[in-house]
């Protein structure tokens, strides 16, 4: 995907870039590659899988949620920046937190956020599952993604205690997500949530299967959620 075709799948979405924004992805691109050279980012850097397999690829999320209210934001596990940087770019007047367990990535991403001119940004180096249970933090954000982290049996546990009541919870899946979602139906009830849409696509040019679930927050999440670091990986809720 080159990015005139990025910029014409995400037109035809209803979203349009502004000259800015294209610039802020050119360079969002140039500084991963950049810093992939000194630590592990990402396996992909050709420009053209970039724009599609991480920049469009996060914003698609907003195909079905809409991103333009001044809503809180936590990504969990977020990595290079996705898909949080991609929708703060296209939506600057999301409140961005993240949570990443590597300080180096978190190190870039504070770079990368200074060089954006991303305001409204905050970085956090910890486990999701003892930032769950800090009282500034839980059930605080209105809305929690998580893209590729874990199967949602566990990913449920680390991001539903961050959601607010009647806010929500996107999970970005690639293929065999409805087999995910059935394993961890009983997970998503204990921990207050609700199953509220599944939007399924095909990722432009390449056809693989994209999958976003949207999760309501239904009710609070019980004080013991979630457990402690590596619990949920080890003892996923069934």
């Amino acid at each position: 995907m080159n990015i005139d075709q990025f910029q014409e799948k995400l037109k035809e979405k209803g979203i349009i870039l502004t000259s800015f924004q294209l610039e802020q992805f050119e360079r969002y691109y140039e500084m991963l590659v950049d810093w992939n050279e000194r630590m592990n980012l990402t396996a992909i850097t050709d420009r053209e899988e970039v724009y599609l397999k991480h920049f469009y690829d996060s914003i698609s999320a907003a195909f079905y949620f809409d991103f333009r209210k001044e809503w809180s934001l936590c990504d969990v596990g977020a990595g290079a920046g996705f898909p949080s940087i991609p929708l703060k770019i296209v939506f600057p007047s999301l409140k961005i937190t993240i949570v990443d367990s590597l300080k180096k990535r978190i190190t870039f991403l504070e770079e990368l956020a200074k060089t954006l001119k991303l305001e409204n940004t905050s970085f956090y180096h910890d486990r999701a599952e003892s930032f769950g249970q800090k009282k500034e933090h839980r059930e605080h954000y209105d809305v929690v993604t998580a893209r590729a982290v874990a199967r949602m049996s566990v990913l449920s546990e680390l991001c539903l205690p961050l959601v607010k009541e009647n806010g929500a919870f996107l999970a970005m899946k690639a293929a065999h997500a409805q087999e995910e979602l059935r394993a961890a139906e009983k997970a998503i009830s204990t921990l207050g949530g609700k199953i509220k849409e599944i939007g399924s696509f095909l990722l432009p040019y390449e056809q693989s299967e994209r999958n976003i679930i949207w999760i309501e927050k239904v009710k609070q999440t019980p004080k013991k959620y979630p457990r402690k670091p590596g619990v949920p990986n080890k003892m996923p809720l069934e």
